[in-house]
C-alpha cells in the first residue's frame, strides 16, 4: 500500500496507462470531436432539407444553404392526420411499458441462466437461443397472436412481441457472468437475502451499464416498430407514430400516381405536395424524441461504470 498520497499521485503521473501528454490529448479530442461532427451532419441534413420549400428543392436540388426556408412540409404532415398526437402518445406508451417489462423479463431470465448454482441453466439457455437460428415463420405468428391469444386490435399486440429478444439475453447473461462477481452474490447469502432482494437490490446496481444497453435497444425497437401495427392493428386509436408516417407518405404516392383517374393535373399534384421535403420532415418528426432520450441511457453508462467496485 501507498505511504502517503504523494507516492500515489507520484505514481500515477509516472504511469504509462494512465497518464497522457497535453499534445496527444489535445490531438485526440479534435479527431473524436471531428467524429461527432461528420455524425450528426446527416441529421442536420436532414432537418434543412425539411424547412425548405418543394420548389426550391426541385430547382436548386439538395443544399446545407436553401434558396428558401418553408415549413410547408411539417403543415402538411400534421394537418394530414387529425390523429397524430394520438398516434404519438400510442408510441410513447408502448415504448415505456414495453422497455420497463422487457428489462424485468429479459434480466430476470439473463440472470438465473447466468448462476451456475441453476440446475436446468443449460436447458432455458437452449430454449433462448434456438429462436435466434430458426423462426417459426410469419403464418404461425400471426395465427397465435390473432386466434390463440386474441390480440388483434390490442395493445398488447405491439408490446409483447418485441419484449423477449434472445439476443438481448445472451448479451445481458454475458454480462452478468463477467461483471458481477461470485464474491457479492455468497456474501448476500451468507447475510440471509432472498433471491429477490438479491437481484433488485445487489445485482441490478452493479449492472447499470448492461440494463441500460438492453433498455436502449428495446426503446429503439418499440420507438422503430411499425411491422406489427400493420398485422394487428386496424383502429386508429391504436395506429403508432411510425405506422401513422407510412400510410401518410402512401397517401402522398397513391394522389401523385393517380392524378389522372381523380380529375387532377400532374401540376396541381405537385404544387400540392410537399412530397420530398414532406418526407424528412416525417424523418424528424419520428426520429427528435428518441435523440432526447439518448442522453438520459448515456447517464446511467457513465454513472453504472463506477458503482459495485469489489476489493478481492
Amino acid at each position: 500500500m501507498f505511504k502517503n498520497r504523494k507516492d500515489k499521485a507520484h505514481l500515477l503521473e509516472n504511469s504509462r496507462f494512465g497518464n497522457i501528454s497535453k499534445k496527444s490529448n489535445i490531438v485526440l479530442n479534435i479527431i473524436l470531436s471531428l467524429f461527432a461532427l461528420l455524425s450528426l451532419i446527416p441529421f442536420a441534413f436532414v432537418v434543412i432539407i425539411s424547412f425548405t420549400s418543394e420548389s426550391a428543392l426541385k430547382a436548386n436540388g439538395y443544399s446545407f444553404f436553401p434558396k428558401e426556408f418553408s415549413i410547408a412540409a411539417y403543415k402538411y404532415v400534421l394537418n394530414s392526420s387529425n390523429q397524430m398526437l394520438k398516434s404519438y402518445g400510442v408510441t410513447i406508451l408502448i415504448t415505456v411499458i414495453g422497455t420497463l417489462l422487457g428489462l424485468l423479463l429479459i434480466s430476470t431470465y439473463a440472470f438465473a441462466i447466468s448462476r451456475k448454482s441453476f440446475a436446468y441453466r443449460r436447458f432455458f439457455t437452449l430454449m433462448a437461443f434456438i429462436p435466434m437460428l430458426f423462426s417459426g415463420g410469419l403464418v404461425p405468428f400471426y395465427l397465435i397472436m390473432t386466434r390463440l391469444l386474441n390480440l388483434k386490435n390490442s395493445i398488447w399486440a405491439l408490446i409483447l412481441p418485441v419484449c423477449m429478444n434472445s439476443f438481448y439475453i445472451m448479451v445481458l447473461r454475458t454480462f452478468f457472468k463477467t461483471s458481477v462477481p461470485d464474491a457479492v452474490i455468497e456474501s448476500a447469502k451468507i447475510d440471509g437475502a432472498s433471491e429477490l432482494r438479491l437481484f433488485f437490490q445487489i445485482v441490478l446496481p452493479i449492472s447499470l451499464p448492461g440494463m441500460a444497453t438492453i433498455g436502449l435497444f428495446l426503446t429503439l425497437g418499440y420507438w422503430n416498430d411499425w411491422f406489427n401495427a400493420m398485422l394487428f392493428i386496424d383502429t386508429n386509436a391504436l395506429t403508432p407514430l411510425q405506422y401513422l408516417l407510412i400510410r401518410i407518405e402512401n397517401s402522398m404516392e397513391f394522389l401523385s400516381q393517380n392524378a389522372a383517374k381523380l380529375g387532377l393535373t400532374q401540376v396541381e399534384v405537385a404544387a400540392g405536395l410537399p412530397k420530398e421535403t414532406a418526407k424528412m420532415a416525417m424523418v424528424v418528426l419520428a426520429t427528435a424524441p428518441i435523440i432526447f432520450a439518448y442522453p438520459f441511457f448515456q447517464k446511467y453508462f457513465v454513472n453504472g461504470l463506477t458503482i459495485g467496485a469489489v476489493k478481492e
